[in-house]
């Protein structure tokens, strides 16, 4: 065997002779010089956590492994950590491989060069006695100048999907089993490693960072077309199309960015342009056999596909053993759905590339996948497919055998979109099929044409559905937030002679919803009691999470956001370990309701990055949710000042939910009010009350809806704050009077939170910061108990004055600094000692007049007391601040807020 010195395979004989050079000398100057780091880059976005993390993985012996498919900037990310570490140029070795560098010869020349700890002389002597690579790579990681920590140096091995060679393979398994203590190695590929890593991990010194860490975020892709949003050549809802099809897949977007530069006047979706087509065909598609491409265009004709599945799809012009988890290990971007076993799904930019042209046999197909979901109990997605390859009867059958109420757990979207392109006279012909499409279009919020549809059913059938019809209108007068309504249908409904479990099922989590509504919490409580264990009993995953998120909605109505948080992360956890399942409208419920306990507790970071997925999620079903998820995203701009960026998700909400035909009903309350309060924020009050009156017709009819059930309550609050923006205190002080003592006093507790505060702002603006201390110190002692934020960041403009006065009085605590963060406090409390016995209400009127300069005869004419009584007053005074003249005492009062 000749020494690994040597150079590669083919040592280049002729030119070695020719020329008087040693064996492998022209072959190893070459190799030299590849083993240098890259220059840095010139340019592209900071990423500083991301860069953070790289090098936090990079310590003395341990690996980092950047594991991505193509176009993710695996080695953008770590060059740009590297120039930014404190690590001089000689220390970072960069070899990167070409399928040139498969042997193992070759392998061992890099490595040989690499790690020359001299590198301006060669040690040709140091592996000649060795009898095999393994033995010279043990020699060279052995050198005592690897040993010592302090070395800081990293070893990059920058694209292995090249490598194959199983030799070549074994030994950077060695490599990474024996590294020194002196060396890091950071390790880049499109697939994942053909070696064991998990002692590594378990000792800490392995790390793997995947598309989902090297993708850009939401607000990163922002920050990226930050020009082309300032020169207005894209909006910000482009800017947000681009990374929900995108997902943060960086080459395209940077391809994209490019050809804005280039064809600013006739922009293109982003899919149609040249550079990105070029990419998705050169960079991803050419590297596989064309029996592998058809494979991957079959997979595309799914939404989400298992290997399973994709079996029952396949002909004999594809590759059969190329099934989707193949692809994914393969570096095709397509990526696991969390907790749905083998379940995949392609990036959507490039789903939608490879769907743009239609290859043969696809009714076939979709037939298939029709009746093997059929025999997976998937309801909506069997149906779905039978329409898609224009099989009626099919449709038909699988609506009759199968039971409209088991939608109510799952993604129906696709039948929504389908209603339209369905055969003349089919629904007329089908009263089941019909049923269902009432069942689609009440879950879609289209309330009317549910209707539509329940009103031409003959009068034969209604009595023989009776059952399921009026668990179906309980859901629809649910839907539009008539409680009382709903209530008194969905008892008719469990009270009929024929009912599914599924109909029980649907009907006891109306009732659940409008008992919780009610206030009547006991009760909703008992009613999702009975929905959880019928759905249990019925089989049904789907309905068993809507359980619990009606669950966690009554918790949350209660204020106990710690128990809600409980509840939905453990059915978040409990739907992630089932084996295979379909979509579930359930699971982004959840998943919303949790964002929504995220932003009442403050922690925004972790909510924009949960909202992201399940908007995403909610938009693809089409689920109603999405509302709920965009006046978050409202909520959070405003709360952060960027209301531009509120009234732009406002109108974007409103664009989607016209889109969608959802009932005008549902959604214009919501984003009116959100309007009004983004307007009072603005300081345009007129605005504010404007939208308000809009609702007028609306807040009469009593209505609480489904998905924001404190709405009611919310605008009262509203109607409030504008009284009192407008300085008519008087007023306010009636309406808060009237919201106590509506609906029997059943408050909600972000409504009930929001009453106190406003109680305190308006004991403020009456009597003075004593009077409102004990009130704000109350709701603050009450908010505590959950971390319950929202209210006071809602409010903060309005209650920013007495917040500053009252602040360094409030009860010490975590929440009382988060809430002193929130109103640029922090700082408060470090010189104001608290006082040993408090203000009195009294005092606190006859100290407010000394600060304004009247006399003590003055002051007793103004309060219509005795002289002696403000004197008495004064003195104490005086003596509860410890001073000992007017002038003692009104600088003391400043710095303690009490002025």
């Amino acid at each position: 065997m000749k020494p690994f010195e040597d150079g590669s395979a083919a040592n280049d004989e002729f030119q070695s002779v020719s020329a008087g050079t040693h064996r492998g000398e022209l072959v190893r100057d070459l190799l030299r010089q590849r083993v240098r780091i890259p220059s840095a880059p010139s340019d592209g976005l900071k990423r500083p956590p991301l860069t953070t993390r790289i090098q936090e993985a990079l310590g003395a012996g341990s690996v980092l492994y950047l594991e991505a498919p193509c176009g993710y900037g695996k080695s953008h990310a770590l060059l740009s950590a590297l120039h930014e570490s404190e690590r001089p140029p000689e220390m970072i070795k960069w070899i990167s491989f070409s399928t040139q560098d498969n042997e193992p010869a070759r392998l061992m020349t890099l490595l040989g060069i690499a790690l020359n700890p001299q590198p301006s002389h060669d040690t040709p002597t140091l592996a000649h006695a060795t009898a095999s690579h393994s033995e010279a790579l043990s020699l060279l990681l052995a050198q005592d100048y690897w040993q010592r920590p302090d070395r800081n140096a990293v070893l990059v091995l920058d694209n292995l999907t090249s490598v194959s060679h199983p030799v070549v393979i074994e030994l950077l398994e060695q490599l990474f089993a024996e590294l020194p203590k002196g060396l890091s190695l950071a390790l880049v590929s499109r697939k994942p490693l053909p070696f064991e890593t998990h002692k590594s991990e378990l000792e800490g010194r392995f790390t793997r960072l995947g598309s989902e860490v090297l993708e850009l975020s939401r607000q990163e892709t922002f920050e990226f077309y930050s020009a082309a949003l300032a020169s207005s050549q894209l909006t910000t809802v482009a800017i947000d199309h681009l990374y929900s099809l995108t997902e943060g897949w960086i080459t395209p977007l940077a391809l994209y960015q490019r050809e804005l530069a280039v064809l600013a006047e006739s922009r293109l979706p982003i899919q149609e342009t040249v550079s990105v087509e070029r990419f998705l065909r050169d960079s991803v598609l050419s590297r596989l056999t064309p029996p592998q491409q058809r494979a991957l265009r079959v997979m595309a004709e799914m939404d989400i596909v298992s290997d399973d599945l994709y079996g029952c799809l396949v002909d004999s012009s594809c590759d059969t053993s190329f099934r989707p988890s193949i692809a994914a290990e393969a570096g095709i971007p397509m990526r696991p759905l969390p907790g749905r076993g083998r379940w995949f799904r392609l990036n959507p930019l490039f789903h939608e590339w490879l769907r743009s042209s239609a290859l043969d046999g696809a009714l076939d197909r979709a037939l298939a996948a029709s009746r093997w979901f059929c025999q997976h109990h998937q309801l909506p997605e069997a149906l779905r497919y039978a329409l898609l390859s224009e099989n009626a009867e099919e449709a038909v059958r699988i609506a009759s055998e199968g039971s409209e109420a088991l939608l109510i757990g799952q993604d129906t979207a696709s039948l929504l979109r389908l209603r339209r392109s369905l055969p003349p006279g089919l629904l007329e012909r089908s009263v089941r099929l019909r049923l269902v499409y009432s069942w689609v279009h009440a879950i879609g919020g289209q309330f009317t044409q549910a209707r539509a549809l329940l009103e031409g059913l003959p009068d034969d059938e209604r009595e023989s559905l009776s059952g399921r019809i009026n668990a179906l209108k309980a859901f629809i007068l649910r839907g539009e937030g008539y409680v009382d309504e709903a209530l008194e249908v969905a008892d008719q409904a469990l009270a009929a002679e024929v009912l599914s479990t599924q109909g029980q099922l649907v009907t006891q989590m109306v009732r659940s919803s409008a008992l919780c509504a009610a206030g009547r919490f006991a009760d909703a409580r008992d009613a999702n009691r009975a929905a959880a264990r019928l759905a249990r009993e019925a089989g049904d995953s789907g309905s068993e999470l809507l359980a619990v998120y009606t669950h966690a909605r009554i918790e949350l109505g209660k204020g106990a956001l710690r128990h809600a948080e409980q509840l939905l992360r453990t059915g978040l956890d409990t739907a992630m370990n089932e084996t295979s399942r379909s979509t579930r409208v359930g699971e982004s419920r959840l998943q919303l309701n949790l964002v929504l306990v995220l932003w009442h507790q403050g922690r925004e970071a972790e909510a924009d990055r949960l909202l992201v997925t399940c908007g995403r999620h909610a938009e693809q079903a089409r689920d109603l949710g999405l509302l709920l998820a965009m006046a978050l995203r409202v909520l959070i701009c405003r709360t952060q000042g960027r209301l531009e960026d509120a009234f732009v998700w406002i109108g974007r909400a409103e664009r989607t939910m016209h889109a969608w035909q959802v009932d005008e009903s549902v959604f214009v309350p919501v984003l009116e009010a959100l309007k009004a309060s983004c307007w009072l924020a603005s300081g345009n009050v007129d605005s504010a009350a404007h939208a308000l009156a809009r609702l007028q017709p609306y807040r009469e009819t009593g209505c609480v809806p489904e998905l924001i059930p404190m709405m009611p309550g919310l605008l009262d609050l509203l109607q409030v704050r504008i009284e009192l923006a407008r300085g008519d205190d008087i007023k306010a002080a009636d309406t808060l009077r009237r919201i106590r003592l509506k609906d029997g006093g059943a408050i909600p507790f972000a409504v009930e939170m929001h009453l106190r505060l406003l109680e305190s702002l308006l004991a403020f603006r009456e009597r003075g910061v004593a009077a409102a201390q004990k009130l704000l110190a109350q709701a603050v002692y009450l908010a505590a108990q959950e971390h319950f934020i929202s209210p006071f960041a809602e409010l903060r403009i309005e209650m920013s004055e007495l917040m500053e006065k009252a602040y360094p009085h409030l009860p010490e605590g975590e929440f009382t600094r988060s809430v002193g963060q929130l109103f640029g406090l922090s700082v408060a409390k470090v010189n104001a000692a608290p006082l040993a016995e408090p203000i009195s209400e009294r005092e606190q009127g006859v100290l407010e007049l000394i600060a304004r300069g009247l006399s003590n005869q003055e002051i007793a004419d103004q309060l219509h007391i005795s002289l002696h009584t403000v004197k008495t007053h004064a003195r104490r005074i005086n003596a509860k601040l410890e001073v000992k003249s007017r002038t003692q005492a009104i600088v003391r009062a400043r710095e303690l807020g009490l002025l």
